[in-house]
């Protein structure tokens, strides 16, 4: 009965409505925190997940087998792959679309991936003006791969010291 009371009480003195005010109050005037983004870069996490790529290895060969591991694991349906045999009899892709607008940047394809193949690298920095700006084929993401290949391996090596 008493705690009844009690709360009636406090919600007719909007006692929470108050707390929020004094929260709200308390940084109004603190030192605001704005960063000028292009000029300006917040840390980056060494699990950021950002544009995706396909690694080549140092003889230039891709190293993507075609094992379609990445395209089944994929929850956003976002990767498609077609393959086919070489005269040597390995497998390789013949098509390799991600499609970002789908994508949701889980990290299931890099992890499932048993080569190295796919990765996210740190690059944050890419738009779309139209739907189809963003749909990465192989050619993409293996220029993707190229040009940051000492980023993806320095983080790759860090990456081992922790696993």
């Amino acid at each position: 009965m008493f705690n009844r009371i009690k709360d009636v009480l406090r919600s007719l003195m909007l006692v929470e409505l108050l707390k929020g005010m004094m929260l709200t109050g308390r940084y109004l005037f603190a030192r605001k925190i704005t960063v000028q983004y292009p000029e300006e870069r917040t840390p980056q996490s060494g699990r950021f997940r950002g544009l995706h790529a396909l690694r080549l290895y140092p003889n230039g060969e891709e190293r993507c087998i075609a094992c379609k591991l990445c395209e089944a694991v994929c929850p956003a349906l976002a990767i498609t792959i077609e393959s086919e045999q070489r005269d040597d009899g390995t497998r390789r892709t013949t098509r390799y679309d991600i499609d970002l607008t789908k994508c949701i940047f889980c990290g299931f394809c890099e992890e499932s991936c048993p080569v190295d193949s796919i990765v996210e690298t740190r690059v944050l920095d890419y738009h779309g003006e139209k739907r189809g700006d963003l749909l990465y084929t192989k050619p993409m993401l293996l220029e993707m791969g190229r040009k940051y290949e000492t980023q993806i391996a320095t983080d790759r090596t860090a990456d081992a010291k922790f696993r």
